[in-house]
């Protein structure tokens, strides 16, 4: 009986990063998208919107990875993601 616990509760684990990692990615792909649309609109240089975008795209991969259980990958891929959104910030 407490194997079955011990295997349900890493079952439970698993989901819940799954479902953290797919979250967390699409909050920081709309956030990049967003960003780079307002930029976009004002007097940035051209880098900065392409920044976000591109920064949202690896953001959106991270989730879609995060989503098939690759959670590590995501992990790292989010925090490619808003590195490249931080990079292109500062070029502005």
């Amino acid at each position: 009986m407490d194997g079955e616990d011990e295997h349900e509760d890493e079952r439970e684990d698993a989901r819940r990063a799954r479902w953290t990692a797919t979250g967390t990615g699409a909050v920081l792909t709309l956030a990049g998208l967003a960003a780079s649309l307002l930029r976009l609109t004002g007097s940035a240089p051209a880098l900065v919107p392409a920044a976000y975008a591109l920064g949202a795209a690896v953001c959106a991969l991270g989730a879609l990875l995060g989503a098939r259980g690759r959670t590590r990958r995501a992990l790292w891929l989010l925090i490619a993601g808003v590195m490249v959104m931080a990079v292109g910030d500062q070029s502005d």
